[in-house]
């Protein structure tokens, strides 16, 4: 397996969630300065010339919400992700795509000051916390005690919150990016 990786790049994303699910991978570095992402050989790889992505065989899964969903359902026995299945299978599916459908571009647009514009289709930033929020429930983590894909995916826009110098406001979800930071494979504050 390699993942086409750059420090400086959202493919920290998929690292973190290759090391939680703890296989062996082989990092394939990529200069973005150098614009290597954009190489001919690359775009076979993803053809959106963009990082991640992830070769596995004759696989390749670029987006990172894909690749997290690819990496928890090939290996079951790293407990990333509800069975197929499992009544929590559907929730777990759900906030997997609504941290790349919802919380990141109404996150972006409230780091940016962006006014909404409901026509492109996401939330106000608020009701994104409200739900994440409510989703968290008591737990430490989105599905109680259990640690999955979408903690990954939920957990990292967060995270990234903060290296940019920001924060939600909210003592709950910033209870929660401290739990992500702590775990020992997590995504780290650069």
């Amino acid at each position: 397996m390699k993942l086409y990786f750059n420090p400086r790049s959202r493919a920290v994303i998929a690292k973190w969630m290759l090391d939680e699910a703890g296989v062996e991978y082989e990092i394939v570095p990529i200069d973005l300065e150098k614009r290597e992402q954009k190489s001919p050989e690359f775009l076979q790889v993803n053809p959106a010339g963009k990082l991640p992505a992830l070769v596995d065989g004759a696989v390749r899964v670029f987006e990172n919400a894909a690749l997290c969903l690819y990496v928890a359902d090939r290996y079951p026995q790293a407990k990333l992700a509800p069975k197929v299945d499992a009544p929590e299978r559907g929730r777990y599916l759900s906030l997997m795509v609504y941290s790349t459908s919802q919380l990141e571009p109404s996150m972006g647009d409230h780091m940016a000051k962006v006014p909404l514009l409901p026509q492109r289709g996401w939330t106000e930033y608020a009701h994104t916390l409200d739900a994440v929020e409510r989703e968290l429930g008591d737990g430490p983590y989105l599905f109680g005690d259990w640690f999955t894909a979408a903690d990954v995916m939920i957990g990292s826009m967060f995270i990234y919150q903060r290296m940019l110098g920001g924060a939600t406001g909210r003592p709950k979800l910033e209870a929660y990016v401290d739990r992500l930071l702590a775990r020992p494979k997590g995504m780290k504050l650069r």
